[in-house]
């Protein structure tokens, strides 16, 4: 009852450098607005919102093996209940967290319950079908504002006896905000993964029948998944709307589930630091070939020098960017190898 992803590597693994690589990386974004200038805060803040939102669909395709075409639904519904939810004066933080989060993973145990009972390209097809209801329900409904959607009058803010502890309207708190955001959806995915609920996710990636034979239920392990992926893909939503200041049904489209997949691609599948460096990657080439300075007319044709890239790249690299470091010291090897053949008699 799973999408076939191929072989993939144990997602739950330790990975080299174990906490203190994303750690350190954590501590060397949070130093990184001494130096960037605004619009370079805002470029790292959307490749922070997309990272969990990668996060949320690593935890269906590399750890439990469910390949969706309809994540973005997750996504466009954590963000227009945020707009909703916010009206004109605005909302404290601390209920439109729960409430973005909540509506995500209510439509997630739906979609969910009734997906996962295909397999293989028809679950694809399900998710992605389920994705283009949303879609149309928000593209056609005056609620959702239609194809133009819905501004966001009134940023959230978090108080406690009419002192306000955070808001999200002011740069800097924000790009906090959506730091630490990060670094929570990073380490309770490893925790989770970590877990024997982690683990049985894994046996039903590698063999679903078997883990049936040895008692384990494994449909609601795989709808938990589905509904904590939707949660944590509310989130997004929510960040990504407080950002932009406004949602539109394109949050929802299957062009934004196919740019999130291609993330986890380009980064590799099966790896956590995967995800993160494919958001980073696939945002930074995005930007760059989207710059009218540096590429003159091209930039109106950066799908096509994208998706050129992107080939480019799983071709190079069929492990994504983060097997890079492996196929180099395996090259190294290679050529060390070869040379002392070369000097043998």
């Amino acid at each position: 009852m799973r999408a076939e992803v191929g072989a993939l590597p144990d997602i739950g693994r330790r990975e080299a450098g174990g906490w203190l690589v994303p750690a350190a990386a954590a501590l060397a974004i949070a130093a990184l607005p001494l130096a960037l200038s605004p619009y370079g805060q805002d470029v790292v803040v959307r490749i922070a919102v997309y990272a969990i939102f990668a996060l949320s669909l690593e935890l269906l395709v590399g750890a439990t093996g469910l390949v969706s075409l309809g994540h973005a639904a997750f996504l466009g519904i954590g963000a227009y209940v945020t707009v909703l939810a916010s009206g004109d004066s605005g909302t404290s933080l601390a209920l439109l967290v729960p409430l973005a989060m909540g509506a995500a993973a209510a439509y997630a145990i739906v979609v969910g319950a009734l997906s996962l009972r295909t397999r293989g390209v028809y679950f694809i097809m399900v998710t992605l079908a389920f994705a283009q209801m949303a879609y149309f329900v928000v593209h056609d409904t005056k609620a959702g504002g239609g194809s133009d959607g819905i501004f966001l009058y009134a940023k959230p803010v978090l108080a406690i006896g009419g002192t306000t502890l955070l808001d999200l309207g002011r740069r800097v708190p924000f790009y906090y905000t959506v730091l630490a955001a990060l670094v929570a959806t990073y380490a309770f995915i490893a925790l989770l993964l970590g877990s024997r609920f982690g683990h049985a996710l894994a046996g039903i990636r590698v063999n679903e029948q078997r883990m049936r034979a040895a008692g384990f239920a494994t449909t609601p392990y795989k709808l938990a998944a589905f509904v904590i992926a939707g949660a944590l893909a509310g989130l997004a939503g929510l960040l990504l709307a407080v950002k932009d200041g406004a949602v539109n049904p394109e949050l929802l489209s299957w062009h934004e589930s196919g740019a999130v997949l291609l993330m986890l691609i380009f980064g590799g599948i099966g790896s956590l630091r995967g995800a993160v460096l494919g958001a980073i990657a696939f945002t930074l080439l995005k930007e760059l070939f989207q710059s009218e300075a540096l590429l003159g007319p091209l930039a109106s044709h950066w799908q096509l020098t994208l998706g050129l890239t992107i080939i480019a790249f799983v071709a190079a690299l069929p492990r994504g960017l983060i097997g890079l470091g492996a196929r180099i010291r395996g090259l190294v090897r290679g050529r060390a190898a070869s040379a002392a053949a070369g000097r043998s008699p």
